[in-house]
Parts: structure tokens; sequence; C-alpha cells
């Protein structure tokens, strides 16, 4: 048995039990997660950003020719019935469905929105996994909610959703008491955010997920002159030819024998988790949420290329700075903009990840 089995058996079992899903370099797919849809009230948090919602799927993916994965906790059922979901959002389901025409639409289940297996008139059962694996050339790219990687959620679920819906439900909504959830406990998320990355790794795939409401992009650590000699070797590496690779490989073997050697010294080099963590392996990504403040995060598989965008209201998602230096492009004038705020080939990451994980 591997070592990530051992450590991480119910991330282990998503990965064998998972959907397979071919992309090539053709392919075009959408990741939304964590819409919490409700019944339209004011204690829906979908409402907010409802129609830019629609407006982005119907004006700008469903056109551009792009297959749609909704990633989990679609709707809010801890503290809404789904008869009263369906019924409030029903051209929204019908919006959700038509991406089937130009590929595929899968929707993955989370915390908030796994009963629906039990459902018998959900509009979108047919449609409902709880596990993608896309399968991109050699590479692999699990797609799943996230909440999975919590040992309590994922073996006292049934009793505790059940617990936590009638606290929502019938205390905290009557009340005003907004959402709870791990994605706003910052300890909880952080440790499914590291316990995703280490099997991750482990695996040497790509994990895509949502539940943390964090939108996450590969990221590269500059601490110092290694890490930025690293960086550079691994952008060579995809079009060096056999010869030239293998050199690669032993420089960068040679520099993170110099980056064990300040591990072992003690020197505080930025390390968070694993031997080699302050060399940051790009094989976690989330697409953070549909019930942002400022606007949505979602991810794009566009070809070759991954991408993390923001879509924002006019004045209302200036925070926001692309690591690219790309512009704001408007939705037609809806208002509506969205803004790459990190991109990559995937030929890149997977290179990463074989070279350093």
């Amino acid at each position: 048995m591997s070592l990530h089995q051992k450590k991480h058996p119910h991330l282990e079992k998503l990965l064998e039990t998972s959907r397979p899903v071919r992309l090539d370099g053709s392919s075009k797919v959408l990741i939304l997660s964590d819409l919490h849809m409700g019944n339209g009230g004011r204690r829906d948090e979908f409402r907010r950003n409802s129609e830019l919602v629609r407006s982005m799927l119907q004006e700008h993916y469903l056109p551009g020719e792009y297959s749609l994965v909704l990633n989990g906790d679609v709707e809010e059922l801890f503290k809404f019935s789904v008869e009263d979901i369906v019924s409030r959002w029903g051209e929204m389901y019908e919006l959700f469905l038509q991406f089937e025409k130009n590929g595929f639409f899968w929707k993955t289940y989370g915390n908030h929105d796994s009963d629906l297996f039990e459902e018998r008139n959900y509009p979108l059962s047919n449609h409902l996994l709880e596990s993608i694996r896309f399968e991109y050339e050699e590479e692999v790219m699990l797609l799943f909610h996230g909440h999975q990687a919590s040992i309590l959620l994922w073996e006292t679920y049934p009793l505790v959703s059940r617990a936590v819906v009638l606290f929502l439900r019938y205390v905290a909504k009557p009340i005003g008491i907004r959402n709870f959830s791990t994605a706003y406990n910052s300890r909880r998320r952080f440790a499914i955010e590291r316990s995703i990355y280490e099997f991750s790794n482990q695996a040497k795939i790509v994990s895509i997920i949502g539940h943390t409401h964090r939108p996450l992009f590969e990221s590269l650590s500059k601490v110092d002159h290694l890490n930025y000699r690293i960086e550079e070797l691994c952008r060579q590496y995809p079009d060096a030819g056999p010869e030239e690779r293998f050199a690669i490989e032993e420089q960068i073997g040679d520099l993170k024998a110099m980056l064990d050697a300040c591990f072992t010294e003690g020197k505080k080099i930025g390390l968070r988790s694993g031997r080699y963590n302050n060399i940051v392996i790009p094989s976690v990504f989330n697409s953070g949420c549909a019930i942002g403040k400022r606007g949505v995060t979602a991810l794009e598989i566009d070809g070759d290329r991954i991408r993390l965008v923001y879509w924002f209201k006019e004045k209302q998602g200036r925070r926001f700075v692309s690591d690219r230096s790309s512009a704001p492009e408007q939705l037609g004038n809806s208002g509506f903009y969205r803004i790459v705020l990190n991109e990559d080939h995937l030929d890149y990451v997977f290179s990463r990840i074989r070279l350093l994980a």
C-alpha cells in the first residue's frame, strides 16, 4: 500500500471511483462551486449575484462552447427545502442543462447538498456525481467538492447534517444568524486544504475543489535564489529535448538537496508542511465561490491552459489585481466584467508536479 493510501484513504477512494472525463486540446470547461442557492428571500446568499451568474453563463460561456461543472454546494439544503429552491430558480436549472449540448454538464455534491441523491424529482439528478477524473493526456485532475478531506464530515455526515439543518432552519434562520460552515473557520479551512495538498502531491495529480470559498491557483514561492532558479528550470523543462531534460532533472535534484540542508539546519525558509513545501507545488486549485460580496470567482480550462477568473459588477471589484496584468473586459453593455487573475499551461503545471512532488 502506498503512502497516500495510508494517509488519505477517503481521497484515494474518490480517485478510484471517480467518473473519467477525457479532455483534449479543444476542450473548454467552466468550473463553478458554492452557489448556495436558496428560496430567493433575504436569507438566500445566492440572490446577490444571481443576475451576474445568469448573464455570464448565458451570454459568455454557453455561446463560447464551454462545458460546465458545478462543484458542490449548489443548493443550500441546510436552510431551505429543495422544492423551494427549484421553484425559485427553475430558469437557472434550465440554463445549467443547456451546457450538455456543448460537451457535458455535471454536478458534484458538497456537504450542503448531498441529500439530493434521495430526491426523486430533482432536475439535475441524472448529472449528479461525487467526483470527476479529468484525464488530460497522461495526467489526472481530480474534481471534488473538498469536504471529503475532513474525516469528521465524511464519517459522521448523516448525523451531523441533520443537527445542522435543524439548527439553521429553526433557530438561526428565524433570528437572522447567517450561514456558518467550514468556509468561515480558518483553522478547519487550512487543515482541509493542507490535507488535499498532501494527497495531491503524493498521488502526483491536480485536485480541483471548492468548499472553503477561498480561490486558489498554483503560486510560486519567491523566498530566495534557490526558489527562483527552480522556477526557471521548470519553465524550461517542457520544451527541452531528452538530453536537456536529463540535465535539468539533475540540476533540480541538486537544488532540492540544498533546500533539504536548509531544512535540516532549521533555517526559517517558509516551510509549511512537508519537506519541500517551501517550493510551492501547483497541485490544488479552488474555484472559490459564487456568493462573494464583490463578485464571483471561477476556474476555466481552455485547451492546454487553466485560468482563475473573477466576474464582478462595475465599481465593486477593484481590490482584485491580475497576476497576469490582464485588463477587465465588459460583458456587452451589461455592467458586468471579467478579469483573468492567473493563467498557466497545464503542461507546465504537471511538469512541476512530476519534478517536485
